[in-house]
């Protein structure tokens, strides 16, 4: 290794939990165009963003009552709770400033900006006023900042754990939210069938992804459809398939990979498995459990192979 383990393994988070800003806003951003085209009672229960995020204990630490203030306090303008945006992007901001020798010079200044901005608009950001912008403002910045790291930094060690941390935490969001989302839709049955579209269409817009699946599926959203896009689009950057293809791509360029590798070889082999068609939903809900698992052992063998080195 050309870098310190303690290095990488900074770079690494902070790329998680940008990623994980940018995605929390999306999901909120989602429900929140959601609730405003869906008719009054088909609405999924704020509670959804929660168990996407599995931040039940999380919720059920501070609050009693789940409706819309309390889950809004929660995911965008608490700094102390690790599912939250504000967290997100206080953390990723530490994770920069202690390896800003690595990378491009204006990272610091933008991810400074970014936590400045979310600390002191964040709190008047719960209600619906001043949400959709506060949202609009971080998922842009968010990007802004991976689309400079994207195009300045060379084609080294710093740039891998950069891309690992991303594109994992990119994959176990997706299959957090069809997870969830699948399960909602799925217990209501035939109560709100005609509004079923809005919600694969939210949780596709959720992802960023909408687009793309026009593109690629068509106009027609189903559950099928759009479970199959998400795990398996072979050109869709934030598919399961897209990134754990370039994950291996990327731990392939990394000596001490083999564990890591193994476990990618797993997950892969489990991907190609996967028949949306042949699956109950609670044969879904199985599938998508153990294969967070494998993104959790994942993860375990990265740290392990880097992250370690020097408190060994």
């Amino acid at each position: 290794m050309s870098m310190l383990s303690r290095v990488a393994e900074r770079l690494y988070w902070m790329s998680r939990y940008l990623e994980r800003a940018e995605d929390t806003a999306r999901i909120v951003s989602a429900y929140n165009h959601l609730i405003m085209d869906i008719p009054k009672g088909a609405e999924p229960g704020w509670d959804i963003m929660v168990q996407i995020l599995d931040a039940q204990p999380h919720f059920e630490q501070r609050f009693r009552t789940v409706n819309e203030q309390n889950v809004l306090k929660l995911l965008v303008a608490d700094n102390k709770a690790p599912c939250s945006i504000t967290y997100a992007i206080q953390t990723a901001r530490e994770n920069v400033r202690t390896t800003r020798d690595v990378l491009p010079e204006e990272t610091w200044e933008l991810v400074n900006e970014l936590s400045l901005f979310a600390q002191e608009v964040a709190p008047n950001s719960v209600g619906r006023r001043n949400r959709h912008a506060f949202l609009a403002e971080v998922i842009s910045r968010c990007q802004t900042i991976n689309g400079l790291l994207l195009s300045s930094l060379s084609r080294d060690h710093a740039y891998r754990f950069i891309k690992l941390g991303r594109l994992l935490e990119c994959a176990d969001m997706a299959t957090r939210m069809i997870d969830v989302g699948v399960g909602d839709i799925a217990e209501r049955a035939d109560r709100f069938r005609a509004v079923d579209p809005l919600l694969w269409g939210a949780l596709l817009q959720g992802l960023s992804a909408a687009s793309a699946y026009r593109r690629e599926v068509g106009p027609i959203v189903d559950r099928q459809a759009v479970v199959n896009f998400v795990f398996l689009a072979p050109a869709f950057p934030r598919s399961v398939k897209f990134c754990i293809r370039d994950i291996r791509n990327e731990l392939g360029k990394l000596n001490g990979s083999e564990e890591a590798l193994k476990v990618v070889g797993r997950i892969w082999r489990r991907l190609q498995r996967l028949n949306k068609q042949a699956m109950t939903q609670a044969e879904l809900h199985t599938f998508v459990d153990e294969f967070q698992m494998q993104l959790s052992n994942l993860h375990e063998a990265i740290e392990a192979a880097w992250f370690r080195a020097d408190r060994q």
